[in-house]
């Protein structure tokens, strides 16, 4: 049985439109959905009893009423929600108290998702590849590229030969370059990135070990990485960017990977320490000058 509404979240990239319709429904609307009958969930949904019938068994019910004793279980522990506007994604007419409540929640939601979805199997062997790495790249596309930059910055601070590309032609150049005993990275949250996915193929082919970090377990970006580490796509906005929630599970999954790095790797704790001594001073000055 699907754990809710964890487990449904991390299924929900990966389904049918329709299916994928309803399951966010009831996400967005637990409580009101926890009182509704089969019937009543699909005139909701603008689809028919059987799409939810079949969306109860894509998420790991034996069909609806098992569902829906989820959704009253989750209800109950819950509680009563300040009313289910608060479920849902964040739009142009909402308040800034609104925006905040749900941007936390959807926050919130992110890091635990991504908690219950990422393979420690997949984290310990990814944390092997880049320890053992002579070289690692990475990849990412806009938010997922500043993502990219933050896991570089972190790697370099332990003495790991990393860089972050944003650009796709200058990827693939380098991706182009690596070779057996590299690590090449590529982070999509949908997973679906031509951007991300190309290089990561390129650096496959090359001989480089592929990890990717995704919130589509079944997207493209799976087939061309090794090990593939999950991290949460998000509720999602009807504003720019499509997920803020995304790059919060992105950088959770940084920095598991980057911990267990600093913890594995000889000598990365006295090259942190060296890289803080090294630059306080520089912050201390910048603080002078703009005073």
């Amino acid at each position: 049985m699907t754990d809710f509404p964890a487990g449904v979240r991390s299924l929900l990239p990966a389904l049918p439109e329709l299916p994928r319709t309803v399951a966010q429904l009831l996400l967005d609307e637990p409580h009101a959905c926890a009182e509704y009958s089969l019937g009543e969930v699909a005139e909701r949904a603008n689809t028919s009893e059987a799409t939810v019938a079949r969306t109860a068994r894509l998420l790991g019910y034996h069909g609806y009423r098992q569902l829906r004793m989820a959704l009253v279980a989750y209800a109950a522990k819950a509680g009563e929600p300040e009313g289910e506007r608060l479920f849902g994604p964040v739009s142009a007419e909402d308040e800034l108290p609104t925006v905040i409540a749900k941007l936390t929640r959807d926050g919130q939601d992110s890091l635990g998702d991504t908690a219950y979805a990422l393979d420690v199997d997949a984290l310990r062997r990814a944390v092997e590849l880049v320890g053992a790495a002579r070289r690692v790249d990475i990849y990412g596309l806009m938010t997922s590229g500043l993502v990219a930059q933050d896991l570089a910055h972190k790697l370099l601070r332990i003495g790991i030969a990393a860089q972050a590309h944003t650009e796709m032609h200058v990827s693939i150049t380098s991706a182009l370059q690596l070779r057996g005993g590299d690590v090449a990275i590529g982070i999509s949250h949908s997973g679906n990135t031509a951007e991300v996915i190309e290089p990561l193929q390129r650096a496959a082919e090359a001989g480089a070990d592929t990890i990717a970090i995704t919130g589509n377990a079944q997207s493209a970006i799976t087939a061309v990485a090794g090990e593939v580490l999950f991290a949460a796509e998000g509720r999602g906005t009807e504003l720019p960017p499509v997920s803020l929630s995304s790059r919060f599970s992105q950088l959770l999954v940084v920095d598991c990977l980057f911990i267990g790095m600093a913890k594995a790797r000889k000598g990365s704790i006295e090259a942190l320490q060296s890289s803080l001594d090294a630059l306080a001073p520089k912050h201390h000055r910048g603080a002078k000058h703009q005073g």
